[in-house]
């Protein structure tokens, strides 16, 4: 069977999985994407890479959710980058900076999840499209894992925060 991705759609394909795999590398290192260290900045790079490329692909043959999507993550990327820079926040900020970074990765894998099942096996993709109830039920557990994912970045903020006021005492 013919690879029905093009030279595009593979170069977008391999493209992002670098930041997938920075996200996974920055969540198992230091609990969350953290710009200031390599993975962080790869991750970063990896995103808006993977975001422009997509625009040269769509399979409506125009604009699509999965550009929506892509912008979002821009968007709360640029955010999370901003978050910490603005005083006025005060507290918050670190807590929206995670949230920005963790809803990036949440972004990039909506689509890649549809992509994946409907595609794979090549012979026999697993679902149908995007309103399969496996595509569905994928993407309703990961939103679980998000949501709880960065529950439990609030809880170590918390705790980080408690340790440093106790330290001051």
């Amino acid at each position: 069977m013919p690879n029905p991705l093009s030279a595009l759609g593979i170069a977008h394909t391999a493209l992002s999985l670098v930041p997938l795999g920075a996200a996974i590398y920055s969540f198992a290192r230091y609990r969350a994407i953290e710009p200031d260290t390599r993975a962080g900045r790869v991750y970063l790079i990896g995103l808006v890479a993977s975001v422009l490329t997509a625009f040269g692909l769509s399979s409506t043959g125009g604009f699509n959710a999965g550009h929506a999507l892509g912008i979002l993550a821009l968007l709360a990327v640029s955010g999370a980058w901003l978050a910490p820079k603005l005083s006025f926040l005060g507290r918050a900020s670190a807590y929206l900076a995670t949230l920005g970074w963790s809803f990036s990765v949440f972004l990039l894998l909506v689509p890649g999840i549809n992509e994946t099942l409907t595609r794979l096996p090549p012979a026999q993709p697993l679902a149908s499209g995007p309103d399969s109830p496996l595509v569905r039920g994928a993407l309703l557990a990961w939103l679980g894992i998000f949501a709880l994912g960065y529950a439990a970045q609030v809880f170590m903020l918390r705790a980080r925060r408690r340790g440093a006021a106790a330290a001051r005492r």
